[in-house]
C-alpha cells in the first residue's frame, strides 16, 4: 500500500477530507495534475462567501433566520423532481441537501472557526429569488464573508496538509494526472495515470500536458475530488439542458482551465454512476478580466439591486431578471427568448453613485480589503463614497465598460461594442425615464423599485450594498455607465451519486467498495444536493461538508 487513502484533487474538498483522515492517524496521498502552487483549487480564487443560518452576525443586523426557513428556501430552490424509478437520480441528493442545511444551521460556523476560519461582520443577501414565498431564493441574507475571502477558507486546510506532509502523514503527488481507477475483484484499490512534465506556472495559469512517465498507486480507498466541468466549454455545451434554451455562441470562464471535468468521464467509463449531469450553474453578469490569469478569464459582478438590466436588443428584463435575484431564471430568459438566441450578451445601465456602493466583484484578488484582512480599508471601501480601486480599474481598462455624460452618448458607446448597432436610443431612453418616474414615491408598481425599497429595510444592505433610491439620469449621480455582460461558466450541480457517507454507486445501483467522491465531482453531495438552483455560499460549503463527511467516514472504516 502506498497510502491508506488516495485523494484525487488538491482542492478544498480533498484537503478537508485529508485533514479528517490525518487527525485519525491515517496516511494520505494527494494527487493533482497541476503543480503545488495550485493547492486549494478554485476555493483560493473565490470571494469565499458561506451559507450560514441563524448566526450572531445575522442577529446583529436584525435578521431572523431558522433551520425551518432555510430548509423551506432550499427545497423551493432545489425542486427535486427525479425521485421515481428503481434508482432515482435525486434519491440521495435530497438527503444530502437536508443534511447540509442542518450543518449550516448547526455546527458549521463553530467548526470552521476551530479550523482557523474567521468571519467579517458582512452578511450579504445573495440570490433573492423568483418572487414566490415557496419558490427559489433566500428569504433572508445568509451570505457570510470570511476574512481572507477564498484564501481565508482554503489556506487553513492547505496549511494543515503541508504540515502533515512534513510529518509524513500526507504525501503530495503533483503533476500526476489520473487516467484510470484500479479494481481488484470489484473493489477500487488504486489509480493509474500519467506523470506530466514539471511546470512552474503560477497559480491558475495553464500548464503543459507533456508526458514524462506513468504511475500506479495503491490504497485501501480512493476519493474523487476533482471538481466539475466549468473550464471545459465543450463539456458545458454537451450537457447544456433544453430547459435553458440554446448555449450562447461565446462564453467566458469563471474557473481555471484545469477544471476540465476529465475525471468525471473516467469515472463514467469505469462504471461509476453519474446523475443530473444537465444541471449546471452559470452566471449572467460576467465581464472580461482586463488582467487575465487563465484563458477567457471572467469576473462576475455581484450587483446590488439598482442597476437597470437590458437584453441585447435594448429591452429591460422583466422579473425574475433583476440584479441579484434569480441566476438561472435570468439565464433561461436570455437563452429561450427567440430573438435573443443569436446574441451572447446583455447590459447593465447605471451611474457612478450606484457603482460606488452596489458593485462588488467575485474573486479574492478583486477584494483586497477582505483578502488582506485590512479593517481600515474595509470601512473606507464599503462605507466610503466612490467605487473600490479594482472596480475603478475595470472602468479604466475593462473592455466591457462605457462611460458617458448623457444617455445618447452612452447608447452610442454601447452600440460601438457590438458587431452591429442593436440599440435604439429612443427605446432605451423611454424605459429609463419610465423607471425614473417610479422613484418619486416610497412605493411603486415597478418590481425592481419595490425590491430596492425592500433591500434598504435590511440594515446590512442599507449600510453596505444598496444606494438611496434616485433617478438614473440625475446629473448629480453621474456620469452614466453601461456594462456589457457575458455568460460565465462556473459550476456543475450534478455528478457522482453517493450515499450519505460519500461512497460512490455503480451504474447498477450497488455501492462500489473502496470508492468515494466529494465536492463538485459528487454534485456537492449525492450527485445533486442543490437540485436545480443554488442559494449561493453553498459551493465552498458543499465542498467542506462532503470532504469532512468522507474523511470521517473513511477514518471510521479503515
Amino acid at each position: 500500500m502506498d497510502a491508506d487513502v488516495i485523494i484525487i484533487g488538491g482542492g478544498l474538498a480533498g484537503l478537508v477530507a485529508s485533514n479528517e483522515l490525518v487527525r485519525a492517524g491515517k496516511r494520505v496521498a494527494i494527487l493533482d495534475q497541476e503543480n503545488g502552487a495550485n493547492l486549494g483549487g478554485q476555493a483560493f480564487w473565490s470571494l469565499g462567501g458561506l451559507f450560514l443560518v441563524d448566526t450572531p452576525m445575522q442577529r446583529r443586523l436584525r435578521v431572523k433566520d431558522s433551520f425551518e426557513l432555510a430548509w423551506q428556501d432550499w427545497q423551493g430552490s432545489a425542486q427535486w423532481d427525479r425521485l421515481n424509478g428503481e434508482h432515482p437520480e435525486d434519491e440521495w441528493a435530497q438527503q444530502w441537501g437536508r443534511a447540509y442545511v442542518e450543518f449550516a444551521a448547526g455546527e458549521k460556523r463553530p467548526w470552521l472557526q476551530e479550523q482557523g476560519v474567521k468571519f467579517t461582520p458582512l452578511v450579504g443577501w445573495a440570490e433573492r429569488g423568483d418572487g414566490r414565498a415557496g419558490g427559489h431564493g433566500n428569504s433572508v441574507p445568509r451570505f457570510h464573508v470570511p476574512w481572507g475571502t477564498g484564501t481565508g477558507i482554503s489556506e487553513p486546510f492547505a496549511d494543515k496538509a503541508r504540515a502533515a506532509a512534513g510529518t509524513g502523514r500526507v504525501r503530495f503527488h503533483f503533476r500526476h494526472r489520473v487516467d484510470g481507477l484500479v479494481f481488484d475483484g470489484g473493489t477500487v484499490t488504486g489509480v493509474r495515470g500519467t506523470i506530466l512534465a514539471p511546470d512552474d506556472a503560477p497559480r491558475g495559469v495553464a500548464s503543459n500536458r507533456d508526458k514524462v512517465g506513468e504511475f500506479e498507486l495503491r490504497a485501501q480507498a480512493v476519493v474523487i475530488a476533482t471538481g466539475g466541468i466549468g473550464g471545459n466549454h465543450k463539456e458545458v455545451r454537451r450537457w447544456w439542458p433544453d430547459r435553458l434554451g440554446t448555449p450562447p455562441r461565446t462564453m467566458i470562464t469563471g474557473v481555471p482551465q484545469h477544471v476540465d471535468g476529465r475525471m468525471l468521464g473516467i469515472a463514467d467509463d469505469a462504471g461509476v454512476r453519474l446523475v443530473n449531469r444537465d444541471r449546471m450553474w452559470h452566471y449572467t453578469e460576467g465581464i472580461r478580466n482586463w488582467n487575465p490569469i487563465w484563458p477567457d478569464h471572467a469576473i462576475r459582478i455581484l450587483p446590488g439591486p439598482s442597476s437597470l438590466w437590458f437584453d441585447a436588443l435594448g429591452r429591460r428584463l422583466p422579473a425574475p431578471g433583476l440584479p441579484g435575484y434569480d441566476t438561472l431564471g435570468t439565464l433561461k430568459l436570455l437563452r429561450t427568448t427567440p430573438d435573443l438566441q443569436q446574441h451572447s450578451h446583455s447590459w447593465f445601465i447605471l451611474n457612478q453613485r450606484i457603482i460606488g456602493k452596489e458593485f462588488a466583484l467575485s474573486g479574492s484578488e478583486q477584494n483586497p480589503d477582505v483578502t488582506n484582512r485590512d479593517r481600515k480599508l474595509l470601512l473606507r471601501t464599503r462605507l466610503g463614497r466612490g467605487a473600490s480601486a479594482p472596480i475603478e480599474a475595470f472602468k479604466d481598462h475593462g473592455a466591457d465598460f462605457v462611460i458617458a455624460d448623457n444617455l445618447a452618448g452612452l447608447v452610442s458607446g454601447m452600440n460601438g461594442l457590438t458587431e452591429e448597432p442593436l440599440l435604439d436610443y429612443g427605446q432605451v431612453q423611454r424605459q429609463v425615464l419610465d423607471r425614473d418616474a417610479e422613484i418619486t414615491n416610497p412605493y411603486s408598481k415597478d418590481a425592481q423599485v419595490t425590491g430596492i425599497h425592500n433591500s434598504r429595510r435590511y440594515l446590512g444592505d442599507r449600510l453596505f450594498r444598496t444606494v438611496k433610491p434616485h433617478r438614473i439620469l440625475d446629473p448629480a449621480a453621474g456620469p452614466l455607465i453601461a456594462v456589457k455582460l457575458h455568460i460565465v461558466t462556473r459550476k456543475t450541480l450534478g455528478g457522482i451519486q453517493t450515499d450519505l457517507t460519500g461512497q460512490a454507486f455503480a451504474k447498477d445501483g450497488s455501492l462500489i467498495p473502496g470508492l468515494y467522491a466529494a465536492g463538485e465531482a459528487a454534485g456537492f453531495g449525492g450527485g445533486g444536493a442543490h437540485g436545480y438552483n443554488a442559494l449561493e455560499g453553498t459551493f465552498l460549503g458543499g465542498c467542506i461538508f462532503t470532504g469532512r463527511t468522507v474523511g470521517r467516514s473513511l477514518a471510521g472504516r479503515l
